[in-house]
């Protein structure tokens, strides 16, 4: 393996957005060019996966200076944190252009330069390039919504873009913050994010650049109640989008909580980690709730999604290893699952053109492989043992005991709603008689078959034989909270669980 693997994963993706911009391609050639560059991707990310030695420290690390006089630095890496999401977005993001054929070459383009930032986004190992990566990611979203979504799609932009640029600039504040307190310490200037650690703060004004980065990364998640803005931008932006947004760009909320809130600011988070696993769950239900009520099938499975993301953000509040590396596993699972889930919509829109639950029926007798894929990713999604979905729900729900039985109790009670709208949609939609809209609906071709055959087995793989993708996450899990381990240990005694010291060793 080359030395600038990572460079590449990022950094190809967007230079063929951009030349596909520049240049009046068209719109078969943006499509083929998207599936080769994205295909060259998962190549790259497979070789670098096969590599990782799990040594719970940042790997393939490359550094170099790039602002010396601030200490801001091009630097990467990944650990078994970073490492699953990116290969989430590797491993998904070409079936899109396999499914979807009759997009415009903008739409192919800019789905390439978001697939190369949200790559950057997690394997930056400094804080102004994450943020670079970070705002560089929101610019294709606003775009493919604003110009290629469904008919409300104005308002839905307005809104999703006054929320993240709220979001970014509190967390812009929040690293200038961290940059001068660090010159302030160690009478230098630095970004990174290994020094970053090493800060002691406290105060007020800790608190506050606290909740600028928390406010930021539940507004991706999205959490409970900055979640406002996911039903009308997932429902009007067009499938692939919806993919995005939901697959990928959350977990990147999530690990933003993981990678700078939680060894930063160690004293703040544990203060507050009741009150936001609270949130979580609440999310969740309130989500799950809204749910049921939909008549929408698009609309149904963003509020899924939200509820989803819900409990994956609680993995990260338990302040134990068990529950995050639940988290990390659920961030594969719930992107294989209802990330897949939005595809298949977008294919039973295309095909029926209604998105309409009422409207839908008999899918299952005229499109069996259809079927069966999308009961698989549905029953993942609902966490079934056998899947990829129980594995993680399993291990944040047991960590979620031992950080506060309350919060555990009501996270496992919740995902009872998950199961109940899951399973009356998908038994109106495939099972009961078929409508006009559906009776002509046609099943998977062979291409379409083969492009999404590799994910279903990846939910099926992982849900029956977890231990080798844990074996790559727990060690950075592990070190993850092991200098935050004296405050945990603070939190959860205030909390009336009973959790033991973590060390990097506990596995």
């Amino acid at each position: 393996m080359f030395a600038h693997v990572l460079s590449v994963i990022i950094f190809l993706p967007i230079i063929a957005g951009l030349l596909l911009l520049a240049t009046p391609a068209s719109r078969n050639i943006a499509r083929f060019t998207g599936m080769i560059v994205s295909l060259a991707a998962l190549v790259l990310s497979l070789d670098l996966y096969m590599g990782f030695q799990s040594t719970g420290h940042l790997e393939f690390v490359e550094n170099i200076p790039w602002i010396a006089s601030l200490g801001v630095s091009y630097a990467l890496g990944v650990d078994g944190i970073s490492l699953f999401i990116l290969m989430a977005g590797s491993v998904l993001l070409p079936m899109v252009y396999f499914v979807f054929a009759t997009k415009e070459k903008g739409y192919y383009a800019n789905l390439l330069i978001v697939q190369g930032a949200m790559a950057g986004a997690v394997c930056a190992a400094d804080m102004i390039l994450f943020y670079i990566f970070w705002e560089v990611m929101l610019l294709p979203v606003f775009f493919m919504l604003g110009l290629y979504g469904g008919p409300k799609r104005l308002p839905a932009t307005l809104k999703i873009t006054l929320y993240t640029i709220a979001g970014s600039l509190l967390m812009l504040a929040a690293i200038v913050y961290l940059g001068v307190s660090y010159h302030a310490q160690f009478n230098e200037w630095s970004f990174a994010l290994d020094k970053m650690a090493q800060l002691n703060l406290s105060g007020r004004v800790a608190a506050v650049a606290f909740f600028g980065f928390m406010i930021a990364f539940a507004i991706k998640i999205p959490l409970f109640p900055f979640h406002t803005w996911l039903p009308d931008a997932y429902t009007e932006a067009p499938t692939a989008t919806t993919f995005v947004l939901s697959a990928i760009m959350a977990k990147i909320g999530v690990y933003g909580v993981i990678r700078f809130v939680v060894p930063v600011f160690d004293q703040e988070f544990a203060r507050f980690a009741v009150l936001l696993a609270y949130s979580g769950v609440i999310g969740m239900m309130y989500c799950g709730i809204a749910a049921i009520t939909q008549k929408d099938f698009k609309r149904m499975l963003a509020f899924s999604s939200a509820s989803h993301m819900g409990i994956i953000a609680l993995g990260v509040f338990c302040m134990n290893v068990q529950a995050l590396t639940g988290s990390i596993y659920q961030i594969v699972a719930h992107a294989t699952s209802t990330g897949v889930l939005f595809l298949f919509a977008g294919i039973l829109e295309e095909r029926t053109q209604t998105r309409t639950i009422s409207d839908l029926g008999g899918i299952a007798a005229k499109a069996p492989v259809f079927a069966l894929y999308f009961a698989i990713a549905m029953l993942a999604s609902v966490g079934l043992p056998g899947t990829s979905g129980f594995i993680g729900e399993f291990m944040i729900i047991l960590g979620a005991v031992k950080f506060n039985t309350a919060v555990g109790v009501l996270a496992g009670t919740t995902l009872i709603i998950g199961v109940c709208y899951m399973l009356w949609m998908f038994q109106r939609v495939f099972f009961e008689k078929a409508t006009p809209k559906s009776e002509n609906f046609k099943d998977f071709s062979l291409i379409e078959g083969l492009a999404f055959l590799p994910v279903i087995i990846l939910i099926i793989v992982m849900g029956v034989y977890p231990q080798p993708f844990l074996s790559k996450i727990t060690p950075s899990t592990a070190l993850q909270f092991a200098s935050a381990a004296p405050v945990v240990a603070q939190a959860a005694s205030a909390t009336n669980a009973h959790l033991p010291e973590l060390t990097i060793e506990q596995k």
